[in-house]
């Protein structure tokens, strides 16, 4: 079990949003999200993790599928949701909704992001927008028995160190890495591994100035918000979820800072 006395190993999980998202939490010590790009092996991970002790369904309100299974570790038990495949997080399909909705709102211990080491540059995209919301994740460098097999050399270890997170390479299908992975998923969860995300800064003075400010301002509102950043960002842009996310309070009581901002900015 999770040493609660201890910071550094609390769960950060939110409770009742998970529980409205259809998650049985009965018995459970930290949650782990499962993501990434369809045909990347996400299933094969999760089968991997969860064996039999798995069951599906659908999210509340959508006739998206939801799988979700338990393992135990390190006498600590672990949820791990397989949350749809997805190129992206900016909720314009239903599944993108749900993954960013998840990972935002019950905010996992853990998020594993599966990547086709075949197709990485094409799968970054996903990554660096999951970093940009959580601070705990852990990338599965998966198919990399495939990748050899075209000769793709990738530095698994420069990778960690420019996106500030573990790279575990894996070949699901073989059942390789998972060892590896699943210590590195206990390292994250119980805060013996601290993870430094790549956060992207490709946007104007103007734009920065406004989102650090919006940032500080909901921080003040809602310090434990670990991706304020990224919720200041998608106020100014205008998403309608996050806007409806801060009214409702799924957020925090927030909605002061976001309704004198301008809800686009060019």
């Amino acid at each position: 079990m999770a040493d609660l006395h201890n910071c550094e190993t609390c769960p950060i999980h939110n409770v009742d949003n998970l529980v409205k998202l259809g998650i049985n939490m009965e018995g459970i010590d930290y949650v782990i999200a499962l993501t990434g790009n369809p045909n990347t092996g996400k299933s094969t991970v999760f089968n991997n993790l969860t064996g039999l002790r798995q069951h599906t369904g659908n999210w509340p309100g959508k006739t998206v599928t939801r799988a979700e299974g338990a393992y135990s570790y390190n006498n600590t038990k672990y949820k791990v949701v397989d949350l749809p495949g997805t190129y992206s997080l900016l909720s314009t399909s239903t599944d993108e909704e749900i993954a960013r909705d998840f990972i935002l709102f019950g905010k996992p211990d853990v998020t594993v992001i599966v990547v086709d080491a075949t197709r990485l540059e094409r799968n970054l995209n996903l990554v660096l927008q999951v970093l940009e919301i959580t601070d705990r994740a852990v990338l599965c460098l998966n198919l990399i028995d495939e990748a050899k097999r075209h000769n793709i050399e990738i530095d698994d270890r420069a990778l960690s160190r420019e996106l500030g997170i573990p790279v575990v390479p894996a070949a699901a299908r073989q059942k390789e890495g998972m060892d590896d992975l699943l210590k590195m998923i206990h390292e994250v969860a119980s805060g013996k591994y601290i993870c430094k995300p790549y956060r992207m800064r490709t946007i104007s003075k103007k734009v920065s100035k406004a989102v650090e400010s919006i940032t500080q301002k909901i921080l003040s509102e809602y310090p434990s918000l670990p991706n304020a950043r990224w919720v200041a960002m998608r106020l100014l842009e205008g998403d309608q979820s996050i806007i409806d996310a801060v009214k409702t309070g799924e957020l925090g009581t927030i909605y002061s800072v976001s309704k004198t901002q301008p809800q686009h900015v060019a």
